[in-house]
């Protein structure tokens, strides 16, 4: 594939469930202990597996924030028959983060009184997450991950994975994540969080019988698209094309005018899709949850680390990686670390197929 043909793959809407088709299986806890004391009851994950387990064969998929349980659609440039997770030789798990709002109890779901959470539901950490994922491998009877994997959020998971539990898990990738977030990421996730609380339709959390705070969510998403991708992405897609034939502003005042630049057409797009099949209560729970993850070292592992950056990638820079590489290496671990030249920025983990493919094929070697 040419960089033309990828760059322009990157501003397609892709159908989330065309590829790889998996059921949607869940796997139920009676009681999850949070790291807050809070201890839920009743709680769902939702999962899908892709290939056969043979006993020490498979590889846990951990998503994004936006993402969900259905990695082969969302991953696809990685997952799938002959991809390098090929799900003819690995069996493939990918579970949707406790919090969250695609099948696994969060905010969205149904308390022990039988009406939703809301405002009552607890924080969470990426520590629960992964616990609730303890939780499903020994529902599966996965004793060890050959590997464990994820990019953002899901690298976040991963490395606690490779910290908390390293008897449980061989191969450790994680691609454009963080050990804990800067500044700049928390200020990018306060925004998008103040626009879903400022939004008059929030109701405190409690929105589920009345209308939902869509107005904040869109906005917020907007403002993730412009921290994913990368200038020269935007630039070789949009410039300042306008959307309008003539080129000529509609007249009458500016704030009324139909959308004059064909990127604001597309981030208001990408705004109102997410509103469609996301939740604003779990954004709000599971983006404070990586905002704060922190971890400080990798002591005690015994897991080897894969770490993939992109040099476009400017909310979750090279040096972010960089920094994991050499926690690895001072606790004894093995480790490697790639930077990537591609121009697509944070959306390049799951765009680059090439050089990610090469590198994990090296890793999961016989």
């Amino acid at each position: 594939m040419s960089d033309q043909e990828l760059s322009a793959e990157l501003f397609e809407e892709e159908s989330r469930m065309s590829c790889a088709e998996s059921e949607l299986k869940t796997c139920f806890i009676d009681e999850l202990q949070l790291i807050s004391g809070v201890t839920l009851r009743n709680v769902k994950i939702a999962f899908q597996t892709w290939g056969s387990f043979t006993g020490n064969n498979a590889i846990l998929v951990c998503h994004a924030i936006s993402g969900d349980s259905n990695a082969a659609a969302w991953w696809q440039k990685i997952i799938g028959s002959g991809k390098a997770i090929d799900t003819d030789r690995f069996y493939v798990v990918c579970s949707n983060a406790i919090g969250g709002c695609s099948g696994s109890t969060g905010p969205s779901s149904l308390n022990d009184e039988g009406v939703q959470y809301g405002s009552s539901f607890p924080s969470i950490t990426v520590e629960d997450m992964v616990v609730a994922q303890i939780h499903l491998s020994d529902f599966l009877g996965i004793n060890q991950w050959l590997m464990v994997c994820g990019g953002s959020m899901g690298g976040m998971q991963a490395i606690e994975w490779a910290r908390g539990y390293s008897a449980r898990v061989r191969h450790c990738w994680v691609t454009a994540s963080a050990s804990a977030h800067t500044a700049m990421q928390i200020g990018f996730n306060e925004v998008a969080r103040q626009a879903i609380l400022r939004d008059e339709n929030f109701r405190g959390g409690d929105y589920y019988d009345f209308k939902a705070p869509k107005g904040g969510l869109a906005v917020g998403r907007m403002l993730g698209h412009l921290s994913y991708l990368s200038e020269s992405a935007f630039e070789s897609k949009f410039a300042r094309n306008l959307q309008i034939e003539n080129g000529v502003p509609d007249a009458g005042p500016i704030f009324l005018q139909n959308k004059q630049f064909q990127i604001e057409s597309y981030l208001n797009y990408q705004g109102e899709n997410f509103t469609a099949r996301f939740d604003a209560n779990s954004f709000l729970v599971v983006s404070t949850a990586i905002d704060r993850y922190s971890c400080d070292s990798l002591e005690g592992s015994r897991s080897k680390f894969l770490f993939t950056s992109f040099t476009s990638d400017w909310l979750y820079p090279s040096h972010l990686s960089q920094k994991l590489h050499e926690m690895a290496l001072s606790a004894g671990c093995e480790s490697e670390w790639i930077d990537i030249d591609l121009p697509y920025g944070h959306d390049a983990f799951l765009l680059d197929t090439e050089f990610q493919g090469k590198a994990l094929r090296k890793l999961l070697s016989p």
